[in-house]
């Protein structure tokens, strides 16, 4: 650092300046790559919490196996209702039960859908509506690992006076583990840590908005 201040001393004012910038370029590509170990690093790999009953579970459509996960935890009656989130539209019970192979018996009463989400906000916004609608207070959210993370960062968000619990699930294909040398699993990581990123900053932006407009 000191000799990176004599160098800024010893050229001009515009030379200084590029120099500056390069520092901060270079500074902020460490502090994002230091994250973006943080963050692999806080990615789930099992569910903590299997056996907790809650008042309903929320898939979010998106990733094999969420919807089975899904399934198979109302069948086990870990809880009384099933929201299933992010629907295309013109998809309806009847016919997401056929696609998952699902008998209607004991499960068509238990399972809605929502169609207006087309994100991770989306996601949270749908389901916390439905929460409310529904007077629940907890709920156990259903989606894949490595995209759990920025999903519970969304509904703590949306639901902060709701009781949470994450149910990650985990595909053979999406390698967890020394993630950094499978070039597909490294991609998915870091564009899923880049998201998560924006989702801060965006609540946090938010967040400011409204301090400021309640001065």
């Amino acid at each position: 650092m000191a000799w990176a201040r004599m160098h800024l001393r010893r050229r001009g004012p515009r030379g200084r300046l590029v120099w500056a910038v390069a520092l901060g370029a270079a500074g902020a590509v460490v502090l994002w790559a230091a994250g973006l170990v943080w963050f692999a690093s806080q990615l789930p790999h099992g569910v903590r919490d299997a056996d907790t009953r809650t008042d309903a579970i929320a898939v979010l459509t998106g990733g094999l196996g969420r919807l089975d996960t899904g399934f198979k935890l109302l069948s086990e009656k870990h809880a009384g209702k099933l929201f299933v989130s992010g629907v295309y539209r013109g998809v309806d019970v009847n016919h997401l039960l056929e696609l998952f192979q699902q008998k209607p018996e004991g499960v068509k009463c238990c399972l809605e859908i929502g169609h207006s989400a087309d994100n991770t906000a989306g996601n949270a916004a749908e389901t916390a509506q439905w929460v409310r609608q529904n007077g629940f207070r907890s709920l156990r959210v259903v989606t894949s690992g490595y995209h759990m993370p920025r999903t519970m960062l969304e509904f703590r968000h949306a639901m902060p006076d709701i009781e949470l619990i994450s149910h990650p699930v985990f595909m053979d294909h999406v390698k967890q583990e020394r993630w950094w040398a499978w070039p597909g699993t490294s991609s998915l990581i870091v564009g899923e840590y880049n998201k998560y990123l924006l989702a801060g900053i965006r609540h946090k932006s938010e967040a400011l908005k409204i301090k400021i407009l309640n001065r």
